[in-house]
């Protein structure tokens, strides 16, 4: 349900990536954990327990399967029965009635979306689709999309257009254009994650790490008691995109995520311009700017999930100016001439330096 491939953030045990890389201790482990991993969102979720779960691993799996199905069904776009699709089915403005975690993911996402002044946008799938990166397939559409095409489609995004009515036990969508669809897939799998934590901390679990896809949480300590650690991956040259550098980041029990930009793209045959799948919904184009990646370490996945794509919108240099006058934690990797190189902000040093 991403827009960045899962290699981007390898999320690693300290133990499993440091091999190889100069003054990391690796040791061993001293407690025991539980891990499992599974399908989910079109992607894959990973569950790491130090110490017990109630009931064992298949418990794990059965509670954890649970969750994740009963988020398919509430945001799904590509479930025609979620209640997301039947919300994007529904061709009127009259309001739509919906669950309450359908409205929290859509108020956090419009909220995101104004924090950023629209440079995330959950309704902007049909520029999406339109630029070849969506659910239509790219062979049915021209190569180049041109502007009044652009123009046609930016009259069915906005969120302004998107409101979120909430009463005393029950909520509601409303849209202003009946063409309008929202699309959580920005989003989906930091809200996953989330979840996923909840259930950890009603269970009473004390240190865990859990993922969807690139969206981490994580609580307490790993099995050797250090810091939980993920890896982001640096890519070193285009040339040799198969190598990388893994930064490792401590997460300090917070969330992390990353949108990334350099895996998925198309060239355009005419210019031999790269096409990046990322687009800026106030131009309706993909960005041109140089940034490959941006990770945001925050208190919740979906909040780093939502923040993640809009920071990658504005690129770099004014990603990093809006993190450091808010104190947030962000590391971004730009291309600079052949070479790949990093960026971060002030708030961002606590997490590179491990114990």
């Amino acid at each position: 349900m991403k827009k960045i491939a899962l290699s981007l953030l390898t999320v690693s045990l300290l133990a499993g990536f440091c091999a190889g890389l100069a003054g990391c201790d690796i040791g061993t482990s001293s407690r025991s954990e539980i891990k499992i991993g599974g399908k989910t969102m079109g992607t894959f979720y990973n569950i790491t327990v130090i110490g017990d779960y109630p009931g064992g691993q298949d418990q794990l799996r059965h509670e954890a399967e649970e969750v994740l199905d009963s988020i398919n069904k509430e945001i799904s776009f590509f479930d025609r029965n979620s209640e997301l699709s039947r919300f994007n089915q529904h061709r009127s403005t009259e309001p739509f009635k919906v669950s309450q975690d359908v409205a929290d993911v859509v108020i956090a996402s419009i909220r995101a979306g104004q924090e950023l002044h629209g440079a995330v946008d959950v309704t902007v799938g049909p520029l999406v689709n339109l630029w070849g990166f969506g659910h239509v397939k790219p062979e049915t559409l021209p190569p180049v999309p041109d502007d009044n095409a652009i123009n046609a489609a930016r009259k069915r995004v906005g969120l302004d257009k998107l409101h979120v009515i909430v009463g005393y036990n029950s909520a509601q969508l409303k849209k202003d254009n009946p063409q309008l669809e929202v699309d959580l897939s920005t989003v989906g799998e930091g809200f996953g994650a989330d979840k996923l934590a909840e259930l950890m901390d009603r269970r009473g679990i004390q240190n865990y790490m859990v993922s969807v896809a690139g969206a981490i949480r994580t609580k307490g300590l790993n099995s050797r008691g250090k810091d939980w650690v993920v890896a982001i991956e640096h890519p070193t040259t285009e040339q040799a995109v198969g190598q990388r550098l893994e930064i490792p980041v401590c997460t300090k029990g917070q969330a992390i995520s990353t949108s990334g930009s350099y895996r998925n793209y198309k060239i355009d045959e005419k210019t031999g311009t790269r096409l990046s799948h990322i687009i800026d919904p106030a131009t309706g184009k993909p960005i041109t700017h140089h940034t490959v990646s941006i990770t945001v370490v925050g208190p919740t996945a979906l909040w780093t999930d939502a923040i993640d794509t809009g920071l990658m919108v504005m690129g770099s240099d004014e990603a990093l100016r809006y993190a450091n006058e808010r104190s947030m934690a962000i590391y971004t990797i730009v291309k600079e001439g052949n070479e790949f190189k990093s960026h971060y902000s002030k708030a961002m040093q606590q997490y590179l330096v491990c114990d």
